[in-house]
Parts: structure tokens; sequence; C-alpha cells
């Protein structure tokens, strides 16, 4: 039988809300910084996170390469500007 008709008291009771609010933490200040890209509006740059290039050096390379015809090359450096 409980004490007092409870659960009573234990650690969980503090622990679980701490881990909630780090958990918080951590989230926003990883949405803050852009998520996975930091994308500019968050302090971040136009540089693709792995290559470190720009989206304009990104499509510029993917021309030279031939995977793209000159007519996407054209529109994409359009929407680009």
């Amino acid at each position: 039988m409980w004490i007092n008709g409870g659960w009573g008291w234990t650690p969980w009771m503090m622990i679980f809300p701490l881990f909630f609010l780090v958990l918080m933490v951590v989230f926003i200040v990883f949405m803050m910084r852009g998520g996975m890209g930091g994308g500019p509006m968050c302090g971040g740059s136009h540089k693709t996170p792995d290559s470190g290039e720009t989206p304009r050096e990104a499509l510029d390379r993917r021309y030279a390469r031939g995977e793209i015809t000159r007519e996407e090359y054209q529109q994409m450096r359009k929407d680009l500007e």
C-alpha cells in the first residue's frame, strides 16, 4: 500500500523535466543555426555544407560535366540571379 495514497517522490520527477529542457535548448540552437545547412537567414552562407561552393559554382560544375543542357543551365542561372 502506498503512503498517503500516492506514488511518492521519485528521481524521475526531477530528471525528466531537466532532460526535456536540455533537449529543447539543443533543438532551438540547432534550428537557429539553420538546421543542417546553416542558411543565410540564420547567419550561414549560400555555400553548400559539404563542398564549400556557392550555388552558382555548383551550377557551372554541373553544366561543365554535361549533367544539364544549355537551356537548363540558362534557366537555372536566371533563377539564381
